[in-house]
C-alpha cells in the first residue's frame, strides 16, 4: 500500500463543492425567520415597560426563550443589543476600574468604564441585556445598583436612549444561583416568562410574534397622568401600610414588593398603559410586576371602584343611569347607591334608589338586585309609602319570611294594589 492511500479524506468536501459551505447554507435557511403581529400579553407588557424606560427583569426557567425574546425585541425596535453576562464579570466591570492618572491628588482617581459601556455611549442608544442575573454574586449585584437605577457605569453616564432588561432563572434551576438582594430586586419590574404552545410551534415553523412599541395617544397623555396619580395616591391614602412593606422571606425579597420607588414605577406603568389603551391582563402583569401580587391586585380592585359611576349622579337621574356591564362592578354600583341613601335617608332619595334598581332590572341580570333591595327596604320609614315602581320587582324577587317586616306590611296592606317583594 502506498503512502498516498493513507491520506485522510475531508468529510466536508466532495468534488468541487466544500460541504462545510453547504452546511452553512442549510444553517442560514434554518435561522431565517419572519415575524407577524400577534396578540401576546407578556411581550406587550415587556415592550410597554421598555417604552416607559423602566428596568425589566424576566424570570423564567432555562431554555424558555428569554434571550431569544430580547434579541427579537432589539431587532424589532431597531436598537443595538449589548449582552452582558453578569455572573462572569467582576464588580469593577460595573462600578469602574480605578485608574491612577498624572496628578491624582488634584484630579483624583477616575473609575474607568468597561468597553461595552463606552460603545453604548458612543452609539447613543441601545438595549442593555444583563443576563444570568441570579447567578451573579452579592458583590456584583451591589455594583449593579447604580447601573440599573442611575444608569452610571464607573464615571460614565449612559445616555437616555439606553434601555435596560435583565434575565434570571429561579434559584432552584440556576447554576450556583443566588437570591437577588432586596435593593436590586426593588429596582426592577418583574415579569415571569412562560412559553405559549402556539407561539413556540408557529415560531419553530419560522414565524414569531413581532414586538412593537405601544401606540401612545398624544391626546390622552395629560388625562393618563392625572388618572394614574389619582389612582395610586388615592389607593395609598386608603392603604398606608402598603407604601413600604419589605417581605419577611429571602425568596420574596428577591422579587417585586411595595416601596415608594416601586409605587412610582407602578404609577408610570399605569399612565403608559392608560395612554396606550392596553388590556386589563397586560396592566395586571405590569402592576403586579412592580409592587408584588397582593398590593398589585388591591390596586387593580381600586381601579375598578374608581371607574364606578357616582351614586349621587345615578340618584339624580335614575331613568338614564348608565350601570357597568360586568356583574361584580354592577353590584358594587348598586350597593354604593344604597349606601348613599343610607348616609342621607330622605323619602325622595329612597324612591330614587328604587328607581335605580328598576333601571338595573331593565338592563341586566335580576339576581344582582336581591342584596341591594333588601338593604334599601330596611331603610324605609313608617310614613313612607312604597313606590308603585316596586311592583315590577315582585315578579323577580320572591317574598321571603326574612324580608323586612315594614316592607311586608306595606305590601300586604297597600289598598292601591302596590306590593313589595323582598327575597333572598
Amino acid at each position: 500500500m502506498t503512502s498516498s492511500t493513507l491520506l485522510p479524506v475531508d468529510p466536508f468536501a466532495t468534488g468541487d463543492a466544500p460541504q462545510l459551505a453547504v452546511a452553512d447554507s442549510l444553517l442560514t435557511l434554518l435561522r431565517t425567520t419572519t415575524t407577524e403581529p400577534r396578540p401576546d400579553e407578556q411581550l406587550e407588557a415587556l415592550t410597554l415597560a421598555v417604552a416607559a424606560d423602566l428596568p425589566v427583569l424576566l424570570w423564567g426557567e432555562p431554555g424558555i426563550g428569554k434571550t431569544a425574546a430580547l434579541t427579537q425585541l432589539a431587532d424589532s425596535l431597531g436598537l443595538p443589543l449589548t449582552t452582558v453576562i453578569a455572573s462572569v464579570h467582576e464588580p469593577t466591570d460595573f462600578s469602574g476600574l480605578p485608574i491612577v492618572g498624572d496628578d491624582p491628588e488634584v484630579r483624583g482617581v477616575p473609575m474607568a468604564p468597561p468597553q461595552w459601556a463606552v460603545e453604548l455611549v458612543r452609539a447613543g442608544r441601545g438595549l442593555l441585556f444583563l443576563d444570568e442575573l441570579s447567578t451573579a454574586t452579592p458583590a456584583v449585584q451591589a455594583a449593579l445598583l447604580r447601573v440599573v437605577l442611575e444608569r452610571r457605569v464607573g464615571a460614565l453616564q449612559l445616555p437616555p436612549g439606553v434601555r435596560i432588561v435583565a434575565a434570571a432563572n429561579p434559584r432552584a434551576s440556576a447554576a450556583d444561583g443566588w437570591e437577588l438582594s432586596p435593593p436590586l430586586a426593588n429596582r426592577f419590574v418583574h415579569l415571569y416568562w412562560v412559553h405559549d404552545q402556539d407561539v413556540v410551534v408557529r415560531g419553530l415553523g419560522g414565524i414569531w410574534p413581532r414586538a412593537e412599541l405601544p401606540f401612545l395617544d398624544r391626546e390622552l397623555l395629560t388625562d393618563a397622568v392625572t388618572y394614574a396619580r389619582r389612582a395610586v395616591c388615592g389607593f395609598l391614602k386608603a392603604r398606608p401600610t402598603l407604601i413600604h412593606r419589605l417581605p419577611s422571606t429571602e425568596v420574596r425579597r428577591g422579587g417585586a414588593w411595595p416601596s415608594p420607588r416601586s409605587w412610582e414605577a407602578a404609577l408610570t406603568l399605569l399612565a403608559f398603559g392608560t395612554a396606550a389603551g392596553v388590556s386589563r391582563e397586560v396592566l395586571a402583569l405590569l402592576v403586579r410586576g412592580a409592587v408584588g401580587d397582593g398590593p398589585g391586585l388591591e390596586l387593580l380592585a381600586h381601579l375598578d371602584r374608581m371607574d364606578l359611576p357616582d351614586p349621587e349622579t345615578l340618584l339624580a337621574d335614575p331613568a338614564s343611569a348608565d350601570l357597568p356591564e360586568r356583574g361584580d362592578l354592577r353590584q358594587a354600583a348598586l350597593e354604593a347607591v344604597v349606601a348613599a341613601v343610607g348616609a342621607r335617608p330622605e323619602r325622595e332619595r329612597w324612591e330614587a334608589g328604587w328607581a335605580v334598581l328598576i333601571r338595573a332590572l331593565e338592563t341586566g341580570a335580576p339576581d344582582l338586585l336581591v342584596a341591594p333591595a333588601t338593604t334599601l327596604a330596611a331603610l324605609r320609614r313608617d310614613d313612607w309609602e312604597v313606590p308603585e315602581a316596586v311592583e315590577r320587582l315582585s315578579g323577580v324577587i320572591s317574598l321571603s319570611h326574612r324580608a323586612d317586616e315594614s316592607v311586608t306590611r306595606a305590601t300586604e296592606t297597600g289598598k292601591a294594589g302596590r306590593a313589595m317583594g323582598v327575597g333572598r
